[in-house]
């Protein structure tokens, strides 16, 4: 589905596509859990779209347990938020969504571009990254004062980013480019048969004798910046759509938020070779489970 079929799309057959999106096999009650026993309720006095489980007698939507829970947005308005921040290679600022939305407020704008990013989260322990897969860390912040350290050293914010060439992706904010942190993120997130593919740095020293592939390294300091397929270059496009992104179109990113925008990259990274509308839903899928207080994202 496009934006132009979204734009088209009444309340009713918005909160019918979410509904077939989170429900492909009819609704569950978010309450108990139940799957067979839940109903639709009619009547003047109630609304399309409410439920009433059988079995815990509970009522309910199908924004109940999500991040569009109690908001305040029409379903259709969050549809088109979901595909705008979903088919945007570098992203979509909250001004940009107050706008083409007509929303009131850019403070609504905010908040609910971050409940996207909370949705956009995967799991990152349910699949291990694998294979080939390259390690590599940069630095995320504005331009530093004139003669202020550059790379390693610097006071903007690190992060992380492990590129499976496979096709999946994994990053986070970090708060050392040490070994500790990253090899951390390397043994938490990549399975043990996997070759790990990195730079020089030395904090990446060692960890080749924990995976069956073991590790090779490309030294940029000597500009070598690939021997055959040993190279991080994967990892630096990520890298590079990420600092578009930050620059370009958000211009600022805060230290406590920067974890989300790393997993909006990552997300539309692990998707890139579907059409924007498969990412879309794949987006809305990850609504459930998931609740961010409007506190938490300021």
């Amino acid at each position: 589905m496009n934006l132009i079929e979204i734009s088209r799309m009444s309340e009713n057959e918005a909160r019918e596509y979410v509904e077939s999106i989170r429900w492909p096999q009819g609704p569950v009650c978010p309450h108990c859990g139940d799957k067979k026993r839940a109903y639709p309720l009619k009547g003047k006095a109630t609304r399309s779209g409410v439920y009433k489980c059988g079995a815990c007698r509970k009522q309910f939507t199908v924004t109940v347990g999500t991040v569009l829970h109690r908001s305040h947005i029409s379903l259709r308005q969050w549809i088109i938020a979901f595909h705008l921040m979903c088919s945007s290679k570098k992203g979509v600022s909250a001004l940009q969504l107050q706008r083409e939305m007509g929303l009131k407020s850019y403070q609504a704008a905010w908040f609910l571009a971050h409940r996207i990013r909370a949705a956009m989260k995967e799991d990152p322990l349910a699949s291990l990254l694998d294979g080939t897969v390259e390690a590599d860390e940069t630095y995320i912040g504005g331009k530093g004062k004139p003669g202020s350290k550059r790379g390693r050293g610097t006071s903007k914010m690190p992060v992380v980013a492990l590129i499976s060439r496979k096709g999946r992706a994994y990053s986070k904010p970090v708060e050392r480019v040490n070994a500790k942190e990253l090899k951390g993120a390397i043994r938490k997130m990549v399975s043990k048969d996997s070759r790990i593919i990195t730079d020089e740095w030395k904090a990446y020293q060692g960890i080749g004798r924990e995976f069956a592939g073991g590790h090779e390294s490309v030294n940029h300091g000597e500009k070598e910046y690939a021997r055959g397929d040993v190279h991080v270059n994967n990892a630096e496009s990520y890298f590079a759509l990420l600092k578009r992104g930050v620059h370009g179109i958000f211009h600022h990113v805060s230290r406590e938020h920067l974890g989300r925008y790393c997993d909006e990259f990552s997300f539309r990274w692990n998707h890139r070779k579907v059409s924007d509308g498969e990412r879309t839903i794949a987006a809305i899928r990850g609504i459930a489970g998931k609740r961010l207080a409007y506190q938490a994202s300021r």
